[in-house]
């Protein structure tokens, strides 16, 4: 049925468009060639196949013509879905960086495909590029399919990822600094005189891993021996991490600080730890990661690694461009900071 509808929408506008090359005394491809602006047809045409076309309700498919011009102008921006870490697509970091990605493309005048695919299968995002649909690719976050992304880069196909940078990355990547986040985060704990700290993320994700290494760097600087033990494998979405967490802080009562990889985790790390009778920060001290707007209005505040996720979205943007334009782009790191808030307090 979908077959038969879109044939005879095609036929229609066949139909539509030489009834106005017969009212206008022109031929069809002149038509064509006039609603799409085309220099070779004089104003005064361009003008009497512009009002016919009004008067018989014709619209101009505007994707099919980009395609023929060469002037597509929309960027398709995916965001996997990791069966693991089940991170939802209303995660409040997600819906910033997809906001702060529409705005850069907003101000240079092209539109955003917003899709999911499975993680594992990340070849499906090309699909957008590959059917002409859009001119080029984001992908937020690298998830545990790095060979994947290579393989898109390989193609040749413009494309650009949110996440850390890896080693034999052929892909270009825009992110944070992680290393240096997960740094900060465990020194301002050990400075404020916590020992027995955790960790909360899944460090087979790449930007987790980097922020985990940056969390073990401080711990060894500080002569504080790394205890896997207090490392907890948490996945994003929140039901599931709170699960983890409820048996994870009741069989470590020792725990007097936390390093949470996302701000959600980390207002669950405090829910659960008052559950417990633990109170933040005079018991344990709690750090998330990325600053979103809510760090601030949460109970306690949230102190949390801060990411540039305007300026984030402005870069992911251009080095798309310049990928689009030909131009051979490298991996870009953006810088850091902790924003100190009363679950960690700042040192006085």
């Amino acid at each position: 049925m979908a077959e038969i509808k879109k044939t005879k929408t095609a036929d229609q506008r066949r139909l539509q468009m030489a009834d106005i090359a017969r009212l206008s005394g022109v031929s069809v491809s002149t038509v064509s060639r006039a609603l799409a602006g085309s220099s070779l047809v004089n104003e005064e045409t361009r003008l009497r196949v512009a009002e016919l076309a009004r008067s018989l309700n014709y619209q101009v498919n505007l994707g099919a013509q980009n395609l023929r011009l060469q002037k597509n102008r929309t960027v398709a921006v995916v965001v996997p879905y990791d069966a693991q870490s089940r991170q939802h697509i209303s995660d409040p970091f997600f819906l910033s960086i997809v906001g702060a990605i529409a705005d850069a493309l907003t101000e240079l005048g092209f539109d955003m495909l917003l899709s999911r695919v499975d993680a594992d299968h990340l070849d499906a995002a090309a699909q957008a590029v590959d059917s002409g649909k859009a001119v080029g690719l984001l992908i937020i976050g690298q998830w545990r399919h790095h060979d994947q992304l290579n393989e898109l880069a390989a193609r040749k196909l413009p494309v650009v990822v949110w996440g850390g940078q890896m080693a034999q990355q052929l892909y270009c990547s825009v992110g944070g600094d992680n290393v240096l986040g997960g740094r900060l985060a465990a020194e301002h704990l050990l400075r404020s005189g916590c020992r027995k700290l955790a960790f909360l993320g899944d460090a087979d994700l790449p930007e987790v891993m980097l922020r985990r290494a940056g969390y073990w760097a401080a711990l060894a600087a500080a002569g504080v021996t790394v205890q896997p033990a207090l490392e907890l494998a948490a996945p994003f979405e929140v039901g599931a991490a709170r699960l983890a967490m409820e048996a994870f802080f009741a069989s470590h009562l020792e725990i007097d600080g936390v390093v949470a990889c996302s701000d959600l985790l980390a207002l669950q790390a405090i829910q659960v730890l008052r559950a417990l009778g633990r109170a933040v920060p005079s018991d344990v001290q709690v750090i998330g990661y990325d600053d979103m707007p809510l760090a601030a209005y949460c109970d306690p505040p949230l102190t949390s690694v801060h990411q540039p996720v305007a300026a984030a979205g402005v870069q992911l943007v251009q080095a798309l461009m310049r990928l689009i334009d030909g131009e051979p782009v490298a991996p870009s790191t953006l810088p850091v900071h902790l924003v100190t808030r009363e679950s960690a307090p700042a040192l006085t």
